[in-house]
């Protein structure tokens, strides 16, 4: 049970949900992941695609410019699926430990053809309360 853990996760956007046309359509900002906690929760809500295909990635860096940026590997329930014509839509939560990152982390929607409908939003519970 939660219990009270829900209310006190903190959501961010990652990727306003769009039709992104390209890799840059679907690929966040660097966000700093250093005033969290336990998991990050890390949630892809892929639509139609309207042909090829979305591959999703998480990567991290050592700061908000994206530093040494590079794939990371260390997701807990493994990695995104590919989604096509033929498996959308599809909804994924993937996590990860917020301390096995480097500091910064960002999606990265990898997208052949396109356009594909989509938007993800990252769940945390920050070490302190304001």
């Amino acid at each position: 049970m939660l219990a009270n853990q829900g209310q006190a996760a903190e959501a961010v956007v990652m990727v306003v949900a769009q039709s992104a046309a390209n890799t840059a359509a679907a690929t966040s900002a660097w966000i700093d992941v250093r005033k969290y906690e336990g998991d990050l929760v890390i949630v892809s809500n892929v639509g139609t695609v309207t042909a090829g295909s979305i591959t999703p990635t998480i990567e991290d860096a050592t700061d908000g410019s994206g530093t040494g940026g590079a794939a990371f590997t260390g997701l807990n329930d493994g990695a995104f699926t590919a989604v096509t014509t033929s498996n959308d839509p599809l909804t994924e939560k993937r996590t990860l430990p917020a301390g096995a990152t480097r500091g910064w982390i960002r999606y990265v929607g990898t997208i052949v053809t396109g356009p594909a409908l989509v938007g993800v939003t990252l769940q945390s519970h920050p070490k302190y309360t304001s």
